[in-house]
């Protein structure tokens, strides 16, 4: 029997996560309108052992919050049809308790400041690395209680006091340059 071997991006969609994941159990969606960062992105998020699954617009990501469960939202901010967030702000109104890492390279700290009650759990801003990314998700699932001390993640009331965490961009090339 002949079988063609699959592309790189659907070996790794399809495969269960990595050896290397902290915690099997956490699921992610990613919420991006540009292909090339959204494919970059979750390669990275697979590798570093979670599942991942992606949207390309706010309204299909609101749509995947609906047919599956996640332990975390990462939006970009400029989107088609509804912005990550408009997304934020849906995914509030309808009482999800989701933390949320949102992306912008436009939105500011000022409308931030505003929509406190989206309780955003880190900001991106772009261009970001690899690292700030991990980071970001690693802070949001800590703080949403989803990481444990066997992780390497404390997870102390004190660490929750800030409801926004912004990682600042990075001078150097990034993921989104």
């Amino acid at each position: 029997m002949n079988t063609l071997p699959l592309p790189p991006a659907e070996k790794e969609a399809h495969h269960p996560p990595s050896h290397q994941q902290p915690n099997p159990s956490h699921r992610i969606l990613l919420v991006d309108d540009d292909l090339a960062n959204r494919k970059l992105h979750s390669r990275l998020l697979i590798r570093s052992g979670y599942e991942v699954d992606t949207a390309e617009d706010g309204q299909a990501g609101w749509e995947a919050l609906h047919a599956q469960s996640y332990d975390l939202l990462i939006t970009d901010n400029t989107m088609p049809r509804l912005s990550g967030l408009e997304l934020v702000k849906k995914l509030r109104s309808a009482r999800m308790t989701l933390p949320v890492v949102l992306a912008s390279g436009t939105l500011g700290i000022a409308e931030l400041n505003r929509n406190q009650w989206l309780r955003i759990a880190a900001t991106l801003w772009k261009p970001f690395t690899a690292d700030q990314l991990l980071q970001a998700v690693k802070e949001a699932l800590r703080a949403a209680g989803s990481l444990s001390a066997r992780d390497g993640v404390s997870t102390s009331t004190s660490d929750r006091a800030e409801p926004f965490s912004h990682i600042e961009p990075n001078s150097h090339w990034g993921l989104n340059e």
